[in-house]
């Protein structure tokens, strides 16, 4: 598990990633009011929204939505499905030619377990989904997780711990099925 940071609520630090974030929706309805077919248009929008042109062969499928964008990084011949949501102030990134199926949540901010300090920080931890990852449709992946190489989330799976390379788990307890044999490597 990757290490949680906190963020004050009341700091200089919330206040400018609080403006991005009115950034981040403002870019995002944008991009879900285009027509399908203006592929062109979305790919500037999510450049945009993502700091840095996509790459030439990543694929976002509208809707899409997200916290901030910045804290998003696509690998080569990446796919990301329809209805996706990325909550990404602790960072997201993913490797090559993974593949996110639709509905898929990416979650990498919460809030402190006690009662007495929810409202005072938010809690951040990046997620790292390593190449050649599939993530099945509806699946929640938590803050702080790695999913290694060539890995498989069935639709649905709640994610809260690391997922070695070569390994399918599915279910809500993240239930390790088999370890896969891995795949000759293909060039990006």
């Amino acid at each position: 598990m990757l290490e949680e940071r906190r963020i004050p609520t009341r700091s200089p630090e919330w206040r400018e990633l609080s403006g991005r974030i009115q950034v981040a929706m403002e870019l995002t309805s944008r991009l879900n009011a285009l027509p399908f077919g203006e592929v062109a248009a979305r790919r500037a929008l999510l450049g945009e929204l993502f700091g840095a042109p996509l790459p030439e062969t990543a694929l976002v499928h509208p809707p899409f939505s997200c916290t901030h964008g910045l804290g998003i990084s696509l690998g080569e011949r990446t796919f990301v499905g329809q209805g996706c949501t990325f909550l990404d102030l602790g960072g997201i990134t993913i490797g090559d030619r993974t593949m996110i199926s639709p509905r898929v949540t990416l979650v990498t901010e919460g809030h402190p377990v006690e009662p007495a300090e929810r409202y005072e920080a938010l809690t951040v931890a990046p997620i790292v989904i390593e190449a050649d990852v599939w993530i099945g449709a509806a699946a929640t992946v938590l803050p702080g997780v790695t999913i290694g190489h060539d890995s498989v989330v069935g639709a649905g799976a709640v994610v809260a711990r690391d997922v070695p390379p070569l390994t399918v788990v599915t279910g809500p307890g993240q239930v390790e099925r088999r370890t896969l044999t891995p795949a000759p490597r293909r060039e990006a």
